[in-house]
């Protein structure tokens, strides 16, 4: 029986959404459940403890660790809301936003990214090291370098303040619904649109375009995608596409791990940037040198890989069904 092209370009389409966003699911739902009940229970506040001294490094007060608490378990949005009402007590400059808006660009919701990027075969401990690490030390490169040079120390001023939001658990559960509904419409035409890219031959041009960067990166040009879905949309949607890859074999375990690394220190640059720039922060800081920064890591990442030997890459980095699942640790310079 031949199945009409229409009919099955469909099912295809309906079977790959599926596919993609029951596996984000399987990871949001519960992951955003259990850290809603330890930020009830107060986790968040004890995180920000923690990090209330660490934030002196960056040059910035201690109450900004709560700012940077509320991101790294939730997301950016929540953040934003903390740092509104934790502002009233500080005067910044615009340097400072930039260094607090570029931390949490790079470390923030990381109980669900992380987890993603497990599902793909990367240790847990990885990620949180490279994401939080990350941020600590790009922040501190972005103080010593606006405070040398004398950048950016004019008052900041808010171009944007939210108004009283209702936080009670009935509401913060519809918004949850809410974000799960979005979640599937964006997947949707996201993976519509790679597939028409695919029948028109646009996704070749796009790896022909990306290719010599990525090639220099260590990233397989099989990652395009996926490199540009996390890059302008999100680490979740980007995250989601590997598993799917991962689970087909094409990428390999180095594969993954370069294009999660990459993504986990640049991604979202449309809406998680325009929200920290909702904040006064500078574009200069928190896109262009940000994405200097996460090649420079990126390069840094794939030369290690090069010259590390093969157990301990399999015990640093990889889960063991990565190591199950892939044939390969060996960063290609051809890819």
């Amino acid at each position: 029986m031949v199945i009409n092209p229409v009919v099955l370009f469909f099912r295809e389409l309906v079977t790959d959404i599926y596919d993609v966003t029951s596996t984000l699911f399987k990871v949001m739902i519960p992951t955003t459940l259990l850290v809603k009940a330890l930020d009830e229970l107060g986790g968040t506040v004890y995180l920000s403890y923690l990090l209330a001294p660490i934030m002196e490094w960056v040059g910035l007060p201690e109450s900004m660790g709560l700012v940077w608490a509320t991101t790294l378990l939730t997301n950016i949005y929540t953040g934003m809301l903390v740092f509104f009402l934790e502002a009233q007590q500080h005067t910044f400059t615009v340097a400072d936003i930039t260094v607090l808006g570029s931390m949490l660009l790079i470390a923030h919701s990381l109980p669900v990214e992380a987890r993603v990027a497990q599902l793909a075969g990367i240790r847990l401990g990885f990620t949180l090291v490279l994401r939080i690490a990350g941020a600590l030390l790009f922040g501190w490169l972005l103080h010593q370098l606006f405070s040398y040079g004398g950048w950016l120390q004019q008052p900041n001023q808010l171009p944007w303040q939210p108004t009283q939001t209702n936080q009670s658990l009935g509401a913060w559960l519809i918004s949850f619904s809410q974000s799960l509904g979005m979640v599937i419409v964006i997947i949707s035409a996201l993976i519509t649109l790679l597939k028409v890219f695919k029948l028109l031959h646009i996704e070749q041009l796009l790896i022909w375009l990306l290719s010599p960067l990525l090639r220099w990166l260590g990233i397989n040009v099989k990652a395009t995608s996926i490199i540009i879905v996390g890059t302008l949309l999100g680490l979740s949607y980007g995250g989601g596409l590997l598993i799917k890859e991962a689970n087909t074999g094409e990428l390999t375990k180095q594969d993954m791990l370069v294009t999660m690394a990459f993504l986990g220190l640049f991604h979202s640059v449309i809406e998680d940037t325009l929200l920290i720039l909702l904040l006064g922060a500078h574009l200069s800081g928190v896109l262009w040198l940000r994405l200097a920064f996460a090649i420079m890591v990126t390069l840094l990442i794939t030369y290690w890989l090069r010259r590390s030997r093969n157990q301990e890459i399999q015990r640093l980095l990889f889960t063991s069904s990565a190591n199950d699942q892939a044939t390969s640790v060996t960063v290609h310079a051809g890819n």
